[in-house]
């Protein structure tokens, strides 16, 4: 298992990107909660770039979720295809915004 790493960078305007890479399980998510409710609690716009996720489970699921609904949330991609898969599965992609762009640019 690849373990995860969560970057998180400012913007202007009040947004955030927080940059996803590895593999995110219920033991390993707590990378990204910590991440969203520290550093980048106060986001206007909170751009989680997923790209480099290589694995998520429903512990990444709930997270984001509950991201989703404490701030404005976009995921920025290209979305992997087991995270599009598991969104698509749950009936949760439905629920967010996409920017297939790069991530430097969403916003």
């Amino acid at each position: 298992m690849e373990s995860p790493t969560v970057t998180v960078r400012s913007e202007a305007d009040g947004v955030y990107v927080v940059a996803c890479k590895g593999e995110f399980d219920q033991d390993t998510v707590g990378v990204l909660a910590d991440a969203c409710d520290g550093e980048a609690s106060g986001a206007s716009l909170l751009v989680v770039d997923v790209a480099g996720v290589l694995f998520a489970d429903s512990a990444f699921l709930n997270v984001l979720i509950r991201l989703r609904n404490t701030r404005r949330l976009v995921l920025a991609g290209p979305v992997p295809h087991q995270l599009h898969r598991l969104l698509e599965l749950t009936g949760a992609l439905a629920l967010f915004e996409f920017r297939e762009e790069d991530s430097a640019q969403a916003g």
